[in-house]
């Protein structure tokens, strides 16, 4: 079984009677409610530290200010790029996503690039000059003729990852020292402490990154953050895709007006009426956590239920199905579980492999490591198949 390192490591403190400091400016819910409920003691810091103010958060609708064809940028996150080049000040873009473009297809027949061990396309990546899977690793050259119709210079990058953002603001500010912030790039301690020199040497005028660039970094300077997507994350119908697209804007809004300059964050979206794009602009986190929690309760989820995955996997698509099948037909007959499934899993196909899931939705008095651990205890699988449980899981694909 998996469970969450955190909950791990709070209960083992427990057992070994080890004090344990949670420390985050955007704690879990789970961590929130604890603290409600008297089981954690929650301490406040009311102030940035030096008296560093909160940057001021703005929503760019798309819808109203769209960027201009063919660019990602919107004219008034350009111009205030331009403002602080201007000033000698730096900037940061965020955008949570690898390579160049997330999709690359064929403009004459239509075919796109999947990955043969998963169920998920090819990312460009042109530093590179290939065509990867985040999931597995494969990759391939950039071919220069289309695989299924065989025409030549046809291949499309449809949308944006943080090197096509780079790209763009390097045609933007042609003047501007960038620096591309991604596990790609800075893929050893040498090369992240080489960025942070240059970052507080001031040698960098804008930072372009993913979620690498978000926690932890302190640069006096860098006084304007831009969201280039905030949508992302909300993608999927993931339970806590909220809650993490909250967490995640939050702290890299907090890497602006660190210092004396006080500083601005500008959240691009196309749904600026999202409960967790309004609580970003207004700067009301206890509010977001309210509807989040309501939500949460409303369907019996983490923190006021309980939840846990179960993932059959094989590389043969029927033995999955039916090993999957054969643990669902086998589910327990109780008042307080619920068992949903099995299904395909949302990545249906992993490094090789076929998944499928079922979803059990338990109330907090179920004893649900219990439950499962009875329930598959009493089944027989192929030596081919793979059964795994997540307690209370982090990701749900």
């Amino acid at each position: 079984m998996r469970y969450n390192a955190r909950d791990v490591a709070v209960i083992r403190a427990r057992f070994e009677a080890i004090p344990v400091i949670l420390a985050s400016a955007t704690p879990a819910l789970e961590s929130l409610q604890l603290a409600e409920a008297g089981v954690y003691a929650k301490i406040d810091l009311p102030a940035r530290f030096g008296g560093a103010e909160l940057p001021a958060i703005e929503v760019l609708d798309l819808r109203e200010q769209a960027p201009e064809r063919g660019r990602w940028l919107a004219p008034r996150l350009v111009a205030e790029l331009r403002d602080r080049l201007d000033r000698g000040e730096q900037s940061l873009l965020f955008l949570n996503r690898r390579g160049y473009a997330p999709l690359t297809l064929c403009r004459h027949c239509g075919y796109r690039f999947q990955c043969p061990n998963c169920s998920a396309w090819l990312v460009e990546h042109r530093l590179s000059r290939r065509l990867a899977c985040h999931h597995c690793g494969h990759e391939v050259p950039v071919p220069e003729q289309c695989p299924e119709c065989h025409t030549g210079d046809c291949l499309v990058a449809c949308g944006p990852g943080v090197e096509r953002i780079a790209d763009e603001v390097a045609e933007i500010l042609p003047g501007a020292r960038l620096a591309l912030v991604t596990s790609d790039t800075l893929n050893s301690p040498e090369k992240i402490g080489a960025f942070v020199a240059a970052a507080e040497g001031k040698a960098i005028d804008v930072i372009i990154g993913t979620q690498l660039v978000t926690k932890g970094y302190h640069f006096p300077e860098l006084t304007l953050v831009g969201v280039v997507d905030a949508d992302l994350g909300l993608e999927g119908g993931d339970l806590r895709a909220g809650e993490r697209t909250y967490q995640q804007i939050a702290q890299v809004a907090g890497r602006a007006g660190r210092g004396e300059k006080p500083g601005l964050v500008l959240i691009q979206t196309r749904h600026p009426e999202a409960p967790v794009i309004a609580a970003l602009a207004a700067g009301d986190r206890d509010a977001f956590y309210e509807a989040e929690a309501d939500a949460r309760r409303e369907a019996g989820a983490p923190p006021f239920g309980r939840w846990a995955a179960i993932i059959v996997s094989s590389e043969d698509e029927a033995e999955a199905r039916d090993a999957a099948r054969a643990i669902g037909g086998a589910a327990p007959n109780l008042p307080d579980v619920l068992v949903l499934g099995p299904a395909p899993a949302p990545l249906a196909l992993l490094r090789g492999r076929y998944r499928y899931r079922l979803l059990i939705n338990a109330r907090r008095s179920a004893q649900v490591q219990e439950v499962i651990r009875e329930w598959l205890g009493a089944l027989n699988f192929p030596p081919g198949v793979r059964v795994g449980v997540d307690i209370d899981p982090y990701s749900f694909v």
